[in-house]
């Protein structure tokens, strides 16, 4: 096929899909809007089905997307969000010849002699690739992340309809600003489709945890990765999930380690793991025993300035220590405009939600009485009625996937019933902190990793 031949038909699949995902979102948000319209406040349900529905149907990288959404504080109203979290973020998996061919099309017709083994049929199943184990010429042990055909046109056609979310909600009355949440999640759904990227995030967090045994980082196998396959060592471990009936000693000792997998990157470097998904870990044993994590998926890695970082500690020991300035000055850290004694009385309505667990010295489960798909709902409602008066307010995009990684954090303790000090395991992670040394660390493990400019 002449290149011109396959460009006509990369051009004729996002052509095809713009107008499917168009159709069946904006059938949809033409139903809601003309229900806002009539004043027919109680059918909101009912649309956020079918809007669920019409999402469903696509399976692809729009499922990643529209859960992502559902995750965040007021971008979509409660019901939407509710149903949007239940879309399952799978496509089907390719089949045999059509493996072989995209693993021809990576690594060449002769791929097949590279490896020891390979299995055609795939270990697990994503919105943007899926995963098949394999072995080396010399037996060691592979999971190879194959992205599926064309979803550079697929993820260009889903962004395209976020604003058909997004606008949707702000005819509603919405009280976030969305414009800068829209940019953020274009940037981190676009960077997850290289997948040369994510090794050079995967080198990164080989750095930033070296000296965390509790926490396991694969290495990546550069000979046999490409932008569109990422071969990585296989680590072998259990759902965590599996371990929801164990020992409170077990279940705090894998809490303990995903704390650290999150906490000491983010406090030290300035880089978070955005994706919290229960899928992208699993529980290693040592003797018989758990002893940590495999943190397995590294797409949607969050690169922060160290100010910002600086603010999170700010605003910490602001809110420990009644420093109203301190707190404050963390809000201005972060970009909040128009700030007002009544904006900071409705922000610290979350800042205390999510550093709750932190300030506490004693040893404490994450929530009382709430399941992980409710974490965070209350206070989101609560800031959601606060700010309705004062209009929509403009949240700065680094919270996106802050934000985010928080909730699906705390949802994991919840799954697990941890009762830890969440206070002295922070103070461990942010002793000696400045934002100069997490300046000077974070420039030098992005240099090493290849991703200075970052």
């Amino acid at each position: 096929m002449s290149e011109r031949d396959s460009e006509a038909n990369r051009f004729s699949a996002r052509a095809a899909r713009y107008a499917r995902v168009g159709a069946n979102v904006g059938g949809v948000a033409a139903r809601i809007a003309g229900t806002k319209l009539f004043g027919l406040e109680g059918r909101n349900a009912t649309n956020a089905e079918a809007l669920a529905k019409a999402l469903g149907g696509l399976k692809g990288p729009l499922m990643k997307v529209a859960q992502l959404v559902a995750t965040i504080p007021d971008v979509v109203p409660p019901e939407y969000a509710a149903e949007l979290q239940k879309l399952q973020s799978e496509a089907p998996p390719m089949g045999a010849a059509f493996v072989k061919r995209r693993m021809q099309a990576e690594l060449g017709a002769n791929w097949r002699e590279r490896f020891g083994a390979f299995e055609l049929k795939p270990a697990a199943a994503a919105s943007l690739g899926q995963v098949h184990r394999a072995t080396s010429l010399d037996g060691a042990p592979l999971a190879c992340k194959l992205q599926y055909p064309d979803m550079e046109s697929a993820v260009e056609a889903d962004i395209a309809q976020l604003e058909i979310l997004f606008g949707l909600h702000r005819r509603m009355g919405a009280v976030i600003d969305t414009s800068e949440i829209a940019k953020e999640i274009s940037a981190r759904v676009r960077e997850e489709l290289d997948y040369r990227r994510e090794a050079r995030h995967v080198a990164l967090y080989q750095r930033m945890l070296a000296e965390t045994p509790e926490v396991r980082v694969p290495g990546v196998v550069a000979e046999l990765s490409t932008r569109r396959l990422l071969t990585m060592h296989w680590l072998d471990g259990d759902k965590i999930l599996a371990h929801k009936q164990a020992s409170q000693e077990i279940r705090d000792r894998i809490s303990t380690a995903m704390f650290r997998a999150w906490w000491r990157p983010f406090s030290h470097h300035g880089v978070i793991h955005g994706d919290p998904h229960l899928g992208n870990y699993t529980v290693f044993q040592e003797g018989g025993e758990p002893e940590g994590i495999n943190l397995l998926d590294y797409g949607c890695i969050r690169i922060f300035p160290p100010s910002f970082v600086g603010g999170v500690v700010d605003l910490y020991r602001g809110l420990l220590e009644g420093d109203e300035a301190r707190v404050v000055h963390a809000y201005e850290v972060w970009g909040f405009k128009g700030l007002t004694k009544e904006l900071i009385d409705t922000l610290n309505i979350w800042a205390r939600f999510i550093y709750g667990p932190l300030l506490e010295d004693r040893t404490r489960r994450i929530a009382e009485g709430v399941s992980p798909a409710e974490y965070g709902r209350k206070q989101a409602f609560q800031v959601h009625s606060a700010l309705k008066a004062r209009g929509p307010v403009t949240v700065p995009r680094e919270f996106v996937f802050m934000d985010r990684a928080a909730i699906g954090l705390g949802g994991v303790f919840l799954h697990l019933d941890a009762e830890l000090n969440f206070h002295r395991l922070f103070e461990q992670e942010i002793e000696n902190f400045s934002v100069a040394r997490v300046a000077g660390v974070q420039g030098a493990a992005l240099s090493a990793a290849g991703l200075a400019g970052s």
